[in-house]
């Protein structure tokens, strides 16, 4: 069996006990970096089993390895360095190559930053899209934001702490001035909400790159969200 585990996002107390009897029961734990899930397994005083790097750059051969464990009848866990591996994270290939060769896996819930912020930001959540991390050649990042223009749902994404500003930016400009939120350290001691229309916004964050992890959320095409939308005469709302 393979668990698919989503591991804190910061805090240590939202790992949940399934999550933990699941860690506790692997025999091999497939992982994005060893070291920082080894702490994890030490602040719940799991013994060290047997793990994998399983990392971007390493995927295929280390999938192989995965596969070769399961097939041996062993357990495997497979998780992140926070949240769900396979979000926004190479895990997801391990996932598809599970279901594709009939490998029995099941996912073991837990925090995720897209529905946290999500929540945090008090926008929408009638339907969202969520598209992990902007491009960053600024022409990419334009059409990453076009795509998204006249679209109602909520906008969701990853974001470098120094690479806030630029994207917020990209925003204004293709979006317009809609509602927003910039989520940091969720979860963690640090944790900090910045909500407010992306312009602003921006002057929070021009220059003044920040520490820690990083979401941001924008509000969809509903004028309703939007700064200086234009209103409809008496003509044509009736």
């Amino acid at each position: 069996m393979l668990h698919v585990v989503a591991t804190p996002i910061g805090n240590l107390a939202d790992l949940s006990p399934r999550a933990l009897d699941a860690l506790k029961s692997a025999d091999v734990i497939a992982c994005e970096d060893t070291r920082r899930t080894w702490g994890l397994l030490s602040a719940f005083n799991i013994p060290r089993p047997e793990m994998i790097s399983y990392r971007q750059g390493n995927e295929e051969h280390a999938g192989d390895a995965v596969i070769r464990a399961l097939q041996a009848g062993r357990t495997v866990a497979l998780c992140s360095d926070g949240g769900y591996p396979g979000i926004s994270d190479p895990g997801y290939r391990l996932i598809r190559r599970a279901a594709k060769e009939n490998v029995a896996f099941d996912i073991i819930p837990g925090a995720s930053a897209v529905d946290i912020a999500l929540l945090s930001s008090g926008l929408s959540t009638s339907s969202y899209t969520f598209k992990g991390f902007p491009p960053r050649k600024p022409g990419a990042l334009r059409r990453f934001f076009e795509e998204e223009k006249t679209l109602p749902h909520t906008l969701i994404c990853f974001e470098s702490p120094f690479r806030i500003a630029p994207s917020l930016k990209a925003a204004l400009e293709v979006l317009g001035d809609r509602e927003a939120a910039v989520c940091i350290e969720l979860t963690k001691a640090h944790e900090r909400v910045a909500r407010g229309f992306l312009s602003e916004l921006i002057p929070h964050f021009d220059g003044k790159p920040v520490k820690g992890e990083v979401a941001f959320v924008i509000a969809g095409a509903n004028p309703k969200f939007a700064r200086d939308a234009e209103e409809p005469d008496d003509d044509e709302s009736e």
